[in-house]
């Protein structure tokens, strides 16, 4: 386990709290103690990658507009899929998303500019609720046209809630060696079988990062899924980031 410890600054910022109250919010200037799961493919833990403010905001911004959650098919058009059960929703850039796209964007650098970006997406996952076995990265050349910025080279998945009863719900790689190292079961599923690959626990703020592209192709090997919710329930959020940038249509905030 390697770990790293470096700030990231980011944009001060005022937003709204709720719909009846409005209070100052500075985006916070973080000191991340982040942890290398896997060099290869690149798979990095985060802790603390929202704050709890961030996380109420999220909660609320999200609530009442979920749907359930829909796939691309090759033609690229968007179904409801028994493979993917929960409920999901585009979030509009507000002050309080634009700070978490910008730390987003500089936990990887300052090359990848927020064009670059897709809109973030809320998901939330109930009894019964999961993602069966899927890449984030596309087949079809439908889902990559430059139009919409390539493929998808990153993927983080933030846990923004979860129930204190919360009983499944975790995050698998399926095809990632399990760890060694016991610290990791803090965080990882170390009761699982070790050709169960590994599984994240779904724990409140924390997310997981990983590069889904290897040589300018998908990696298998980021192959995921959301598990289903055996109790209780989770709130995550998407965040991906293309090759390329994303045409305006699609992110008509950018500007």
């Amino acid at each position: 386990m390697i770990s790293l410890l470096f700030p990231l600054p980011l944009l001060a910022l005022f937003v709204t709290a709720s719909s009846s109250a409005k209070q100052n919010y500075t985006c916070p200037h973080h000191l991340y103690n982040v942890q290398i799961f896997s060099e290869d493919p690149l798979v990095i833990y985060i802790p603390s990658f929202i704050t709890a403010e961030e996380a109420g905001h999220l909660q609320h911004v999200s609530s009442g507009k979920l749907e359930s959650s829909r796939i691309a098919d090759q033609s690229g058009q968007q179904h409801l899929a028994t493979t993917r059960t929960s409920r999901s929703t585009s979030l509009s850039s507000d002050q309080v998303v634009r700070c978490i796209e910008e730390r987003a964007l500089q936990f990887q650098g300052y090359d990848t500019p927020r064009t670059h970006l897709e809109p973030l997406q809320a998901v939330q996952y109930s009894v019964g609720e999961n993602y069966k076995p899927h890449t984030d990265w596309f087949t079809s050349p439908s889902q990559t046209v430059s139009e919409l910025g390539g493929n998808r080279a990153t993927s983080f998945f933030v846990y923004v809630s979860a129930s204190e009863d919360i009983v499944g719900g975790g995050t698998q790689f399926p095809l990632l060696d399990a760890p060694k190292n016991e610290k990791w079961c803090d965080v990882v599923n170390c009761d699982a079988a070790w050709d169960e690959g590994v599984t994240f626990r779904p724990i409140a703020r924390n997310a997981v990062f990983w590069k889904n592209l290897k040589g300018g192709n998908g990696d298998r090997r980021t192959l995921h899924a959301g598990l289903p919710v055996q109790r209780g329930s989770k709130l995550g959020m998407n965040i991906w980031t293309r090759e390329g940038q994303l045409d305006g249509k699609y992110r008509s905030d950018m500007i």
